[in-house]
């Protein structure tokens, strides 16, 4: 991943090779967009392979996430092109305003903070919830060191260290983990 980022931006610096790039037409940019959310969606649609998706809780939580991430930057795009509706949200503060304005347009920040929301906040079982699932893949691993540092959050760790109540949280580690 470093050698290809330094490479395209070697490649970005170089005039021929940008031209070369600048040079692709228009359609084969939209096809390779295309190619490339349908992976992103592909991958993020398989992290719910541990989910009980037969759940009437989970289908909720997926659908309202769903609906709202395509809702939202379609709601604050329009509010936002209208200088008179955008000045209804403005808080007086540039960089808060700023900051709202970005979150909103993006449906990915929207639907994952509207799914942690709800996941967190809707009563379910953890087999439900797919953590049982989850937790036994993890404990399967064969390399617990291997698997140790590529989870490893010390920040999260550290925080749950010193506030045990913090460890409720389904994403913060056991007192056993530690």
């Amino acid at each position: 991943a470093v050698v290809s980022t330094q490479s395209t931006g070697v490649m970005g610096m170089i005039g021929k090779i940008g031209v070369l790039f600048a040079s692709i037409p228009s359609p084969i940019i939209g096809g390779m967009y295309m190619v490339m959310f349908g992976i992103v969606t592909a991958v993020g649609i398989s992290n719910l392979r541990f989910v009980d998706l037969t759940s009437s809780r989970n289908v909720f939580i997926i659908g309202v996430s769903m609906y709202f991430g395509v809702v939202v930057p379609m709601w604050s795009g329009k509010i936002m092109s209208d200088p008179e509706a955008a000045k209804s949200i403005q808080t007086g503060n540039e960089e808060f305003d700023q900051l709202v304005r970005v979150i909103c347009t993006s449906g990915m920040i929207v639907g994952a903070a509207i799914a942690c929301f709800l996941d967190n906040t809707i009563p379910g079982t953890s087999k439900e919830r797919g953590l049982t699932s989850y937790k036994f893949t993890a404990q399967s691993c064969a390399d617990k060191e291997l698997l140790k540092k590529v989870y490893h959050e010390p920040v999260i760790e550290f925080l749950a260290g010193r506030l045990p109540i913090l460890r409720k949280l389904p994403f913060v580690p056991s007192k056993a983990d530690f």
